[in-house]
Order: C-alpha cells, then sequence, then structure tokens
C-alpha cells in the first residue's frame, strides 16, 4: 500500500516548505517570461551562479542574479534560453514542451514466469528523489536493496535534512565503490542484480563499460533508467523544471505558478516502480525508460474539476518517522557476500 498523498507532499511537510507562485517551493527553480512564452530555469547549485555572467555575455552580474536572470529571459525566445542554458548545464525548460508517452520498453531475456520482488537483489545506483522513491517501494515489498554510491560524490541528499534522506534511504544497504578504479567490483553486483535502477547520464556509465550494454545480465533481470527528457538522455534535469516542461504547473491570476514541489520526482518514482513490478509479472528482462517530463505531461492532460471543498487547503503531514539510513560504505562488505553467492548460483 502506498500513500500517495503522502509521497507528493512528504518532502515539503519535512522541509516546512509551501507553495510561492513562480518560485518553487524549495526555491532553486523559477518560472520566467520569455518573448514568446514561459520557462522555468534552475539554480541550485553554486556553479550554476558562478556561470551566469557567462550565460548573459557579461563581464559580471552582480546583486540580485534573477533580476539580471529575468532581464535577459525577457528579450530571448524560449528555444534560445533552452539551447544557451545547455551549453553551460544550466538546467531549464519551457513551457509544455514535452508530451505524455508511456516508459518505453525494449524487452529482452525473461525468467520462467511471473517474478516476485521477496529476495530479489536491487542496485540502486540512483539519486535525490525519482530513483531512490521507486528502490525504497521495492524494498518496502521485500527486495534487497543496494545503494550504490562514490565515495567522491555521495547522493546529494546525504548533506540534506536527514529526515527526507532517511525516509528515501532506510533499509537499504549503502556500497560505496569508485565508479572509475572498482569498475570489476561494480559490474560483479551489476551482473548479479535483479533490479537496476539508473538515474545519471547515460554516457556517465558508458564510457565505463557499465552500461546496460556492457554488463550481460541473468535472465529476467530489469535495467530501469529514469531520465528528464527520454529522447535528450544528456540533458539534465529537477523536478520542478521537469514538472514545468510537461505543462504540469497550476494557473495564477498572472500566468502560470508551480505545482506542488518538485513534483515530477515523486510522480516519476511512482511510474517507475509500477512499471517494474508489470514487468516483473511479465517475466521481467526488460529495459525501461522513464521520463520525468512525459510522466508530468501525463498527469497534465487529465481532466481538471473544480474542488468541491471551500475549506482551506491542509498543510502537508510528513510522513511517520524512517530508521535511520545506513551511513555511507557500511555494509560494503555484506553486499560483496551477497554479491558473491548470488553470482554462484544457478541463473
Amino acid at each position: 500500500e502506498v500513500d500517495a498523498a503522502t509521497v507528493l507532499a512528504g518532502r515539503a511537510a519535512i522541509l516546512d516548505l509551501s507553495r510561492h507562485g513562480r518560485v518553487s517551493a524549495g526555491g532553486a527553480t523559477r518560472l520566467l517570461t520569455t518573448t514568446d512564452g514561459w520557462c522555468a530555469i534552475a539554480l541550485p547549485r553554486a556553479d550554476d551562479v558562478a556561470a551566469l555572467p557567462a550565460l548573459l555575455e557579461a563581464d559580471s552580474v552582480s546583486g540580485d542574479p534573477w533580476l539580471a536572470l529575468a532581464r535577459w529571459a525577457a528579450t530571448s525566445s524560449t528555444e534560445a534560453v533552452i539551447t544557451r542554458t545547455r551549453l553551460l548545464d544550466i538546467v531549464a525548460a519551457g513551457l509544455a514542451e514535452v508530451s505524455a508517452q508511456p516508459p518505453v520498453i525494449r524487452p529482452g531475456r525473461r525468467a520462467d514466469g511471473p517474478r516476485r520482488l521477496d529476495g530479489l537483489l536491487v542496485a540502486d545506483l540512483s539519486s535525490l528523489w525519482a530513483g531512490p522513491l521507486c528502490a525504497q517501494l521495492r524494498a518496502r515489498a521485500g527486495a534487497v536493496v543496494v545503494k550504490v554510491e562514490s565515495p567522491s560524490r555521495p547522493d546529494g541528499t546525504r548533506s540534506g535534512d536527514p529526515a527526507f534522506f532517511d525516509w528515501m534511504n532506510f533499509g537499504k544497504l549503502s556500497y560505496a565503490v569508485d565508479f572509475d578504479n572498482d569498475r570489476d567490483v561494480l559490474r560483479q553486483l551489476l551482473a548479479a542484480a535483479d533490479v537496476v535502477i539508473e538515474g545519471s547520464r547515460p554516457a556517465s556509465l558508458q564510457r565505463r563499460r557499465l552500461s546496460v550494454d556492457d554488463v550481460p545480465g541473468r535472465p529476467g533481470r530489469i535495467w530501469l533508467r529514469i531520465s528528464g527528457y527520454g529522447g535528450e538522455p544528456d540533458r539534465s534535469a529537477f523536478g520542478d523544471d521537469a514538472a514545468v516542461a510537461g505543462g504540469l504547473v497550476g494557473a495564477g491570476r498572472q500566468g502560470p505558478v508551480f505545482c506542488g514541489d518538485a513534483i515530477a520526482d515523486p510522480l516519476s518514482g511512482l511510474a517507475a516502480a509500477r512499471a517494474v513490478g508489470q514487468s516483473l509479472r511479465r517475466g521481467g528482462g526488460d529495459v525501461i525508460d522513464v521520463c520525468m517530463a512525459q510522466v508530468a505531461a501525463g498527469y497534465a492532460a487529465l481532466p481538471r474539476a473544480p474542488s468541491v471543498c471551500a475549506a482551506p487547503v491542509a498543510r502537508p503531514q510528513p510522513p511517520p518517522p524512517s530508521p535511520p539510513a545506513s551511513p555511507l560504505g557500511a555494509d560494503n562488505l555484506a553486499v560483496r557476500h551477497i554479491v558473491s553467492e548470488k553470482s554462484c548460483a544457478p541463473c
């Protein structure tokens, strides 16, 4: 059983976030006007702010960077904004630029009959929210989930509010491995896993020869890839801009406003979990691509109806307190033992 309301609004409750119109609940993304519409631009990282002079073709940007960014966007087309921000790896999206599409599924070698999650080995290579949520739901259903992180670049939510990180990652085994120097060890895990969840840019694993096409798996292995923009796999995305790209926004008095808190993240996590469950019932073996913007577009296309309640909307409630997640690398020995046993077991 999944409490969808808690899944969608739980982070906002944990972090005490609320809606701010054209400023995202988390504050890192804003809706800006362009010459032909609207765009969302995200500046969650210090590097994003540092790149603004290059983006705006200015010697420096003083004062509030959002004011300069808004002036620039207002004199540019949405396409020009997206093209230029991509050159500098700044995340941006045009309003409703993506249409709804179901996950793309590439069938492979299936197992003999449907598979249950109980005891299956899941390698979770994702970070932040969508992928970890999918993996968390698999763990609750009885799977053995291994959260894989690089010691030099762990999941960014480890450095945030521990309540959110614990909520997404409790019950998972923590495996810290150097993706460059310990590729053989990681390859063994991916080969032994029954489900692999990937949330990074495809090139990151491809250049290390750790992609789905580089690591043969057991019959029935499912490889799930979550991206922001599907057919543009190297285009970065976060939950707020992906929602805007799919057209999942609220209607303000003077234009669109953000809907929820990074809403494309939890919606995509739920969609990914459903896709994995459906694949297991078919015997697995699939490569599944879930696009966050397309998931958001699917919800944006649903019929809208006026609220039947005149009372103010209650603030979201946080999820029940979670047990602490494992410290980084705390379960390395246990994971290697599991992989060794799994590798020796007959297919």
